[in-house]
Parts: C-alpha cells; structure tokens; sequence
C-alpha cells in the first residue's frame, strides 16, 4: 500500500526531478503527507499545475549546477525522473536526448554523491532492445534499438557504479509500459490515451501493423509502489524490472476501449513502425524477492480505473 511504505520515509526530504511530468507528479503527490518534498522540473514537458500543492517547486535544470546545489542540499532520497521521455524526439536529437538522460543523470549522482543521498532512478524496458527469450530478465543481454534506449542504458549504467565505486545508496527500476491518469499519447503506453480519446469521439484507432504485438502495461499506481519500496529497500545497487508479467497485444487494448466506452470507433491497421519491438514483458521475479513488488492492478482493472475513475488505492 502506497500510504504504508511511505510512512518509512516519514520527514525525510525528498526530491522529485521532473515532478512536473506523468509518473513525477503521482510520485509527488504519494509523498506529500509524509515528507518535505521538493519538485524540480524545468517544464519542457512536465505541467506546472500537475504539481502537489504542499510541494516546493523549482523551476530549474538537473544539468544546472546552480539549480542542484539548491535543491539538494540536505536532501535525503533523490526521485529521479527527469529525461528526455520521447523516442522519436531521441532519433531527431540523439546529441540533446544524451544531454537530457545520460549527462543530467551523471551531474545528479555526483550532486546527491556529496549528501549522501539515497537515489532511485527511471530506466526503461527500452535498454533491452528485441528480447531474446519472453519474460525479459534483468540480467538479459541489452541491445537498445534507440538513442533513447541507450541513454537510459547510460544512465541505468551509471546508478549502479555510484553504488559500487562510491557506496551510494541507488537503485534504477526498469519500467516497462507505464499507462494512467494524466498520461499524453504517444509510444507503446500512450497508445491507450490516443485510443480513449479517439474513442469518445467514435473515432477510428489505427493500429501501427497487425495488432498483435504485446507490451507489459503497468499501471501508474504500481510504479510509484515499486518507487517507494526502493526508497526503503536495504538491497541497493542493482536493477528492477517494474511490470506486471502479463503481456497484452495492442488488438486488445483497442477492444477494451470500445467495449468500455461502447464506441463506434472502426479499427484500422497501418503500416508497422520501423524497428519495432514485437513482444516485451518483465519478469518480476527480483523485484518481488528484494523489494516486495507485487502489481496491485490487472491490465483489464486498471483500464477500467480509467474510464471509470475509482478512489485511489490505500
């Protein structure tokens, strides 16, 4: 339960980079009535307005050394989010997608390096590149297919040597794809967001290939469960893959909609989109044993929280 593991981090400071931004600021919000959080996000994407309101917020850069040093200071656990999130825009721009993910990534380490401060970053399925076998393990080979994927590699790479060659306390968490409230469209999770909203309208939802490639959606609620326990969690320095296990295909997700929201949306199949990944889904096996991760929502509930917005977990 969210409420429970946060009360292990009961008036620590926390801070939140990219805590304006989907999975940032439901991480914020978790955190508020237990600690002194701190938001730091320099709104290239993220929403000023999708920040807590009992949370500090600093506009500002993790690659700034001015804008870490103000909000690190006597900070005890570091949430870090900030990236560039886009994959296509990675392609456009592979110089400043490094600079975003990997190069904000190192300059935060070393800033949390100097208060010993706990870090927990945001790596991705992406590292994994095509899987040789399903589910994908953390100790798989990682063949990313994008710039995007292999600056997470970086940055995924990075958290675990500042913990082997320095003795911080970090963890990196593997999301794989990640879906809820206040999500954009785009991508393999956003998928469901452009479906939704097509669907209301009884727009048609066109499926890049055949529809039966399968992703691992997981949803925004068990992200920040998996966050919060690697924020208390004594086995530090190594990776998790945060999903659920299961492996839905994109056919099904745009059935879902329709049923749900009992749409007319016809469904149309496009070209597949260069490079794509057939199948991917996680084996949750370490992140159940170390962290005690155990995914709290079915694809089919989850999405059903969606469209019928329910009270949040407790």
């Amino acid at each position: 339960m969210p409420g429970e593991i946060a009360d292990d981090l009961a008036g620590q400071s926390v801070l939140v980079t990219g805590g304006a931004g989907f999975i940032g600021s439901h991480l914020a919000a978790a955190l508020t009535d237990h600690c002194d959080v701190t938001v730091l996000d320099d709104l290239s994407t993220g929403d000023r307005e999708a920040v807590p309101a009992d949370a500090e917020f600093v506009q500002g850069d993790v690659r700034d050394a001015v804008d870490l040093e103000s909000v690190m200071a006597g900070t005890d656990v570091v949430f870090h989010q900030a990236a560039l999130s886009d994959v296509g825009a990675s392609v456009r721009s592979p110089v400043e997608g490094h600079r975003r993910t990997a190069s904000g990534t190192v300059k935060l380490l070393n800033a949390a390096r100097r208060e010993d401060a706990r870090v927990v970053t945001a790596s991705s399925a992406a590292v994994y590149g095509e899987p040789d076998t399903l589910p994908i393990r953390e100790t798989d080979r990682k063949r990313p297919t994008s710039p995007y994927g292999i600056d997470k590699l970086a940055a995924d790479q990075y958290t675990r040597a500042y913990a082997d060659l320095y003795g911080l306390p970090t963890v990196a968490l593997r999301y794989f794809n990640v879906y809820g409230p206040g999500m954009e469209a785009g991508g393999y999770s956003g998928v469901v967001s452009a479906f939704l909203d097509r669907a209301r309208n009884d727009a048609i939802l066109t499926i890049d290939g055949d529809g039966t490639q399968t992703r691992d959606f997981v949803h925004v609620d068990d992200i920040v469960r998996a966050n919060l326990l690697a924020a208390t969690t004594e086995e530090t320095g190594q990776a998790y893959n945060v999903g659920t296990g299961t492996g839905v295909s994109v056919q099904k997700v745009a059935e879902h909609v329709t049923r749900l929201l009992d749409a007319d949306s016809e469904v149309v199949y496009g070209d597949p989109r260069d490079g794509d990944i057939k199948h991917s889904r996680a084996a949750i096996g370490r992140a159940r044993s170390q962290l005690g991760y155990e995914p709290s929502l079915s694809f089919a509930d989850g999405f059903k929280r969606l469209v019928e917005p329910a009270s949040p977990i407790s």
